[in-house]
């Protein structure tokens, strides 16, 4: 089939549509809205007639909007795709991909004006957050994982580099988890690392990053902490571990070697990020053999 379709096909084009479908004029004012839309919004399309579109984007966005806006009305060969936010009529916000077209006026009077695709991408960006939690993420414990515990060091050492604040870095390594797995099992062992977790968690300040680093290794990054500070922390864990683990009603005393690497505040990040944790890690390895 070839050409347009006819005035009436095309409005039960617009009314059917499963997406959202929005007519403006080229500044952005509403002149229809298709049920879906209507729906998404949570509004009749009787009052977002002579609407600005910009009203309905979420006002962290409005900016972003406006930009990509621009860009369409200064080159009409090119749709326009932009993700933002919307708000329903109950105020709450929900994520959206607009793809925005320019058509030309014709002679037969009809004006130029704006064809606008709105897509709900709430369950897309819902996704996308599991996939990025999941690859920052251990997923046994539930900490950070070593990509992202570097991720925080690096912010911490620059947070250090502008205020003149000294970084912090625990190594910690479980004593004889090996001998836990040879002699109970993985399963035991992997139920001693998450309770492990849990009991590090209960230390921790909120601007601390406990992480595992694969194994029975696990980090924790210190912003704004000096050695007495940290020597406090490493105190705090060692009596969080002073009552035994119970796990599937076998009883079992952990202990662990602990390492800290300190910098002082303003050291460069590019530098300090590898010496901070093979100080921290150096230190931690000295304990374990001081402890044998």
């Amino acid at each position: 089939m070839t050409g347009a379709l006819p005035p009436a096909d095309q409005r039960s084009a617009f009314t059917n549509a499963p997406m959202g479908i929005a007519l403006t004029t080229p500044a952005g004012v509403l002149v229809d809205a298709n049920p879906a839309l209507c729906r998404m919004l949570g509004t009749a399309a009787e009052v977002l007639h002579g609407r600005s579109v910009l009203d309905l984007v979420h006002s962290a966005g409005q900016a972003g909007a406006s930009e990509a806006h621009a860009r369409l009305l200064a080159d009409h060969s090119q749709p326009m795709r932009h993700e933002t936010s919307l708000l329903h009529a109950d105020g709450n916000e929900f994520p959206v991909q607009v793809t925005a077209s320019w058509v030309e006026g014709n002679p037969a009077g009809e004006p130029s004006h704006l064809v606008m695709i709105v897509e709900d991408i709430t369950d897309r960006k819902a996704l996308e957050a599991q996939l990025l939690h999941r690859s920052l993420h251990d997923p046994l414990t539930g900490l950070p994982n070593r990509l992202l515990f570097q991720d925080r060091l690096q912010h911490a050492l620059e947070r250090g580099l502008r205020e003149q604040t000294p970084t912090c870095v625990l190594i910690i390594d479980l004593d004889g988890f090996k001998t836990i797995n040879d002699t109970l099992g993985h399963h035991t062992g992997d139920l001693i690392l998450v309770a492990f977790a849990e009991r590090l968690q209960t230390v921790l300040r909120a601007s601390d990053t406990a992480a595992r680093l694969g194994g029975d290794e696990f980090g924790v990054v210190c912003e704004h902490t000096d050695r007495a500070h940290a020597d406090l922390l490493v105190e705090r864990l060692r009596d969080a571990l002073h009552n035994p683990v119970i796990i599937e009603e076998t009883t079992i005393s952990l202990t662990m070697s602990i390492g800290i690497g300190l910098t002082e505040g303003g050291a460069d990040p590019a530098t300090a990020h590898q010496r901070v944790v093979r100080d921290a890690d150096d230190a931690m390895y000295a304990a374990k053999r001081r402890r044998r």
